[in-house]
């Protein structure tokens, strides 16, 4: 068996890139020799991108906070990729994960290391609730936008009626960066592979699957898709089974570090929290344990001369490193035993839920939902976004389609505000969306056009522009 999965190892782990290097004005085509793996240097170009340094004004849970020590984007997506990158050690270490190929050792943690870092560059402004703000005006404006094009079919009217941040990730990694051509940071074909957290189309979305309860791509990138598909030996509907440790990861993550947050924020305490989770899952050994170790540390910091805040602190802090310890220890075991039916495409279980882990990872859900994500001081800046998203949408509608020639997405815009907002969109994006190579019909590449933009924001910038729009004179009801 394990022969048979070297063999799946090498196609999963395959280093080529979509652009060959042809040594024609390469300067790197002269190096005879890289002390990276191409995998690692995946991580490099990913890590020194522009997107990656806007999640550090990117909402993780609580939106527009002024306190550094509540997490953004940025904070999370480098805490996912180092716990990533910790199981992919572990595996090839230790499990003897892909053994028969020796470069594995450095490839496994960095591609684990680089997705997990990647997975959440195209969420909109505004977190979970911006994606929701764009699938809804696209909702509301349907038939102008959408179905008033026959162009359209489905499934590219889907990509925008359930935009997607995960979608929006690929794209931004393969289409938007290095703009002199189609390939983005030209990724290996192993990593964005494993980006994909739901390979398939956002007309194939079936809830009652795990890998297919959101889409991936946009039909923009499908091609792309069936290109790296078929150089890992995947197919539609078939995760990359490093997919499953990263996404296993952010569970891991964003659960247990949201419910440090919360306390951090006083929407509740440490005694809270462990009340919470032994009332949720009283006869679990894992939540029994994890509880029972933070609560006699917190029955010693008693002991010292700490304000509450600072016994809050430390406890959930020492809460932190004993769930996620536990988390991690149990996600490594299932994905050894599971590994077969990855491999098959048969396994369709998030692989928390599939652990020992499961209860206690369900368990802080629920806490972090009642206690945090629902609170008031949260919905109110939700409603925030969803009104600076939907009016910088109208505004950017208005600026994108009002111009002179209906065919010619270059033609000037038709009256100076229009021409304005315009130049306000990032040149790079204009770019993708006026280019004559550019295969999509003219309704899909100005909807797409406009998702650009709003996901390439940061929170702070959306609100500032939004004034700015509302400044210089834009109106729907008057520019309509």
């Amino acid at each position: 068996m394990r022969q048979d999965l070297d063999s799946h190892w090498r196609r999963w782990l395959n280093p080529d890139r979509r652009r060959p290097r042809s040594g024609q004005g390469n300067l790197l085509a002269t190096v005879p020799a890289q002390t990276r793996t191409a995998i690692e240097r995946d991580y490099d170009r990913v890590l020194f991108s522009t997107p990656v340094r806007r999640m550090a004004d990117k909402t993780q849970v609580f939106p527009l906070d002024r306190s550094d020590s509540v997490r953004t984007r940025l904070t999370h997506s480098h805490e996912v990729a180092n716990l990533a990158r910790s199981v992919g050690i572990d595996l090839v270490f230790h499990h003897g994960v892909a053994a028969g190929l020796p470069e594995a050792l450095r490839d496994v943690p960095a591609l684990l290391a680089t997705i997990g870092l990647a997975h959440d560059l195209g969420n909109p402004p505004f977190g979970h609730q911006g994606e929701d703000a764009i699938a809804r005006w696209f909702e509301i404006n349907r038939g102008e936008v959408l179905d008033a094009e026959p162009a359209l079919n489905s499934a590219m009217k889907q990509d925008f009626l359930r935009f997607e941040g995960n979608a929006q990730t690929l794209r931004l990694l393969t289409k938007l960066q290095l703009i002199n051509d189609d390939y983005g940071l030209n990724l290996t074909l192993a990593s964005l592979a494993a980006l994909v957290k739901y390979p398939t189309a956002s007309d194939q979305i079936d809830r009652t699957r795990v890998t297919h309860k959101k889409h991936g791509y946009f039909q923009s990138e499908r091609a792309l898709m069936e290109e790296v598909w078929a150089g890992t030996g995947l197919s539609s509907g078939q995760r990359h089974p490093l997919t499953w440790i990263m996404e296993a990861c952010d569970d891991i993550a964003y659960s247990v570090l949201d419910a440090e947050d919360a306390v951090k924020k006083g929407l509740l305490s440490f005694s809270d929290t462990i009340a919470f989770l032994r009332h949720e899952a009283p006869d679990d050994p894992v939540v029994t344990a994890v509880c029972d170790a933070a609560a006699a540390e917190h029955k010693a910091y008693r002991q010292e001369r700490l304000s509450p805040d600072e016994l809050n602190d430390i406890s959930m802090q020492t809460f932190r490193i004993r769930a996620i310890g536990a988390l991690m220890e149990a996600i490594g075991e299932v994905f050894i035993d599971s590994l077969p039916a990855m491999a098959d495409g048969h396994f369709e279980r998030e692989l928390v839920d599939a652990s020992r882990g499961g209860r206690l990872l369900g368990a802080l859900k629920a806490c972090n939902w009642q206690h945090a994500y629902r609170h008031k001081s949260v919905l109110r800046v939700e409603l925030t976004g969803l009104r600076v998203i939907h009016g910088l949408m109208d505004a950017f509608w208005y600026a994108i389609t009002r111009r002179e020639d209906r065919d010619d997405p270059a033609s000037p815009r038709a009256t100076p505000l229009a021409g304005y907002i315009y130049q306000r969109i990032s040149e790079n994006y204009r770019r993708v969306f006026e280019s004559t190579d550019n295969p999509m019909p003219i309704r899909y590449r100005e909807a797409q056009l406009l998702t650009d933009m709003i996901s390439g924001m940061t929170d702070s910038f959306a609100v500032s522009l939004f004034e700015e729009i509302r400044e210089v004179g834009f109106c729907p009801t008057t520019q309509a």
